[in-house]
């Protein structure tokens, strides 16, 4: 899998949630707040205006797409200066549940809004147009067809943002970084391997200190840093979803021993593995 599909599997729970809405004017409508979650709005038709705490007022137009990373509260109101009472505006909105013990650094650093103008990526507006006729009539297949839909609209979405000039500094270049993603796909890929900076490095096609400091530099932390932490996600997306023994989750994710994996996981969660697995509650 490549870097973006693994991030979207390991942060992504429950099942997401979607609605078509027709807005008569004058109208207004505030979105509360959801720690956890993620969500989106797309202009369908008409226009409008995004209201958020602390910053100005931001014009949307018809294709507009917004993305709420991490779940801010919002308003959405029909145009100040429009007096036209009746006048529609359709909006298509959803939301992602997201467990926050999976987080990835890419999420976590994503702004609270992200705007991509109608302009942008044709197969978001695709995928758009595919989940906003699911939703507006059913048919058979429906149920099974719009969390699919949900799931590469969420894609569409990040590949788009990612892909701009307008994203930060950060993973998005990172992301753009030839030497950096050859590492961060190697890892990916393997994460049992047990890497060196020297074998990453070769992996990459640099020298070992340029490597290193090239990649603390985009992604915020060592190499060896962030494979420990993606190991100890996908061991916690085991013990979670799967029966399978601590010695086989340990050697999935590159340890020898139970011992060590044990020690490495508790390190990153604050609890034995044996303990992630029963749940808090046990």
């Amino acid at each position: 899998m490549d870097l973006l599909s693994d991030v979207i599997a390991v942060t992504r729970t429950g099942e997401p949630r979607s609605a078509k809405i027709a807005w008569h004017a004058p109208w207004s409508h505030t979105f509360d707040p959801v720690p956890g979650a993620a969500g989106f709005q797309v202009i369908l038709h008409g226009s409008c205006w995004l209201i958020r705490p602390d910053e100005q007022p931001l014009e949307l137009r018809e294709g507009d797409v917004i993305f709420m990373a991490h779940g801010q509260g919002h308003t959405l109101c029909s145009m100040p200066e429009s007096h036209a009472t009746g006048s529609q505006t359709v909006t298509l909105c959803g939301a992602y549940e997201l467990d926050p013990a999976g987080a990835h650094p890419l999420l976590l650093t994503l702004p609270e809004t992200i705007h991509l103008p109608t302009r942008l990526g044709i197969d978001l507006r695709l995928a758009v147009e595919l989940l906003s006729s699911e939703l507006t009539e059913p048919r058979l297949g429906t149920d099974a067809l719009v969390p699919a839909l949900l799931e590469s609209l969420l894609v569409y979405i990040l590949r788009t943002w990612f892909s701009t000039e307008d994203s930060p500094p950060g993973w998005a270049h990172a992301l753009r970084d030839p030497v950096i993603a050859s590492a961060l796909h190697a890892m990916h890929s393997d994460p049992a391997r047990p890497w060196t900076v020297a074998t990453l490095a070769s992996v990459a096609g640099l020298s070992r200190a340029p490597f290193a400091r090239r990649f603390a530099s985009k992604v915020g932390q060592p190499p060896l840093t962030y494979l420990t932490w993606w190991r100890m996600t996908i061991a916690a997306q085991l013990l979670r979803e799967t029966t399978d023994s601590l010695a086989v989750i340990a050697e999935k994710v590159g340890y020898a021993s139970e011992f060590a994996f044990s020690t490495a996981f508790k390190r990153q969660f604050g609890l034995s593995p044996g303990k992630y697995r029963r749940g808090p509650s046990q």
